[in-house]
């Protein structure tokens, strides 16, 4: 079973030339598309507005977005135990997801997506890949060929539907029809996507997972994407109105990863839970996680 989340703007929920691929293989440059060049100006526009808005902010939280202890609890249970799309009948909803073996991500990128901005995302994944690894003390790394991944993230535009297609099929090859489409033509309306889970006898413990940024972000929007996709991909997989500072969050007051996600995840890798556990039986034993973290005494 694998868990599907799609994050939009405004809250509408709804490397290099791949190291194991010669680079004179790549495909000449084409010019864009119409489609493209709008999507271009749409996301721009829109990501303009959010930052005239006071939105997308870069800063992590401040003194202004208190949370303690209880909020930790509180917002855990609704981010990590159950699905944004999945519903109350989903085989893992109301319980906990992560994975256990090592993650593996694989940077793959359409054959649009200029040179300086492959560059320019494969260091932004670098970056927030070691920290995330940081974070959870989890063995969480890149890898430069595909066949040793299992966590794909694919940079393309709405040029490069071919390339999408192949991707998630390599990764995902039993995925239906329907989910294969809403990568391959994505609605205006997601921002990015992200697709993990596990096997169907054990949906908790992922295994596998392939995200989708959209290349025709500006620089900001793409990290954004790269922050909140791959969190969910490692099993922090809702969203909750009530969490704040968090990407989690409809609200796009926060573009990456805050202070209480950082603290969200800690408690999601620690080691005294254990994938399929429930938010009831999960309970005391993340509150004695967050009042850890938080150095209050209970």
């Amino acid at each position: 079973m694998m868990t599907l989340t799609a994050c939009d703007p405004l809250g509408q929920r709804t490397s290099l030339v791949p190291p194991d691929r010669p680079a004179d293989l790549r495909p000449a440059a084409q010019e864009p598309s119409a489609e493209r060049l709008r999507l271009t100006r749409y996301y721009a526009a829109l990501q303009q507005d959010l930052l005239t808005r006071g939105l997308m902010r870069t800063d992590g939280g401040g003194p202004e977005t208190p949370y303690d202890a209880d909020d930790l609890v509180e917002n855990f249970e609704r981010i990590a135990f159950y699905d944004e799309y999945g519903g109350p009948g989903s085989a893992a909803s109301g319980l906990l997801g992560r994975w256990e073996d090592p993650v593996r991500i694989y940077a793959a990128f359409g054959p649009s997506v200029s040179d300086a901005q492959r560059q320019q995302d494969t260091a932004t994944l670098a970056a927030y890949v070691a920290r995330l690894a940081r974070l959870t003390g989890h063995p969480i790394s890149l890898t430069q060929t595909a066949a040793r991944s299992n966590f794909t993230v694919i940079f393309a535009s709405q040029d490069d539907s071919a390339y999408v297609a192949s991707e998630v099929k390599r990764v995902l090859p039993s995925l239906s029809g329907a989910d294969l489409a809403v990568f391959v033509n994505p609605p205006q309306s997601f921002y990015c996507l992200v697709r993990a889970g596990g096997l169907q006898s054990n949906p908790v413990a992922y295994t596998r997972g392939v995200a989708l940024i959209r290349a025709e972000h500006p620089d900001l929007g793409r990290r954004s994407c790269i922050h909140e996709e791959i969190a969910q991909g490692l099993g922090l997989r809702n969203d909750s109105p009530r969490a704040r500072p968090s990407i989690f969050n409809d609200d796009d007051e926060f573009a990456l990863l805050t202070s209480q996600d950082e603290k969200l995840l800690q408690i999601l890798y620690d080691a005294r839970l254990k994938p399929g556990v429930s938010a009831g039986q999960a309970r005391p034993i993340v509150r004695q996680i967050a009042y850890e973290i938080m150095g209050e005494p209970r």
